[in-house]
């Protein structure tokens, strides 16, 4: 058909990787393992447990914030 077509240098990350399953039909998969080394990495990591069990002690109030429920309310 010629629709598809052999690049060298793809402008995407993840490739698509045709699987044959066990009935003979083909499965389109994306491969991700690539993702990793095209993404920067992390400035700040997240501290440790310890850290943070040493940075709260002594205080006898700890408040947390989950982010990710109320991340659609940020106005």
């Amino acid at each position: 058909v010629g629709f598809i077509k052999p690049v060298d240098y793809s402008q995407w990350v993840s490739n698509i990787v045709p699987v044959l399953k066990k009935n003979g039909k083909i499965r389109i998969c994306i491969d991700f393992r690539d993702i990793n080394k095209a993404c920067p990495k992390d400035d700040f990591p997240l501290p440790s447990i310890d850290v943070i069990v040493d940075a709260t002690a002594g205080f006898e109030l700890l408040s947390l914030m989950d982010g990710f429920s109320g991340y659609n309310q940020i106005k």
